[in-house]
């Protein structure tokens, strides 16, 4: 039987080899925003393809690690987690992470927050957006892009 932490990281992989097929290089000075590989729109389902921020969704994962992931989808840039309560908490909470761009950037990511009575403070989701914002960079300037 495949352990939780196990399943997660592989989940994580298969993740963040995708999403790193689809950030390709990252501008002259290593600031900014990383190009995309050419995507076409799906045709069949109506949905386009959009290139993900790597640092932003390796940094969800991370902070968001005591929720269990549910789906994930590189190629729309959405993870879907379900209820799970944070260490020393007492309120299960469900997110939703969706990285719309490629930039590392505020704008580049939403995040819906919810308890099993209904939405999360807003003061939690920000919160949570800020630490997965200072967790993305700090990938980065740990990849030495800074």
């Amino acid at each position: 039987m495949i352990g939780k932490n196990v399943l997660r990281r592989l989940i994580f992989g298969i993740g963040l080899m995708a999403t790193l097929s689809a950030c390709a290089v990252t501008n002259s000075l290593g600031i900014g925003r990383s190009e995309p590989a050419t995507v076409q729109p799906s045709r069949t389902r109506g949905v386009e393809n959009v290139a993900v921020n790597r640092y932003l969704w390796a940094a969800s994962l991370d902070v968001l690690n005591f929720l269990p992931v549910e789906t994930v989808d590189p190629f729309t840039g959405v993870i879907v987690m379900g209820f799970g309560t944070p260490p020393g908490g007492n309120r299960a909470y469900r997110a939703t992470i969706a990285i719309t761009d490629p930039a590392l950037d505020a704008r580049s990511l939403n995040v819906a927050l919810i308890t099993q009575t209904g939405p999360a403070a807003t003061e939690t989701t920000r919160a949570i957006e800020d630490a997965i914002l200072s967790r993305a960079r700090q990938l980065r300037i740990a990849d030495g892009l800074l």
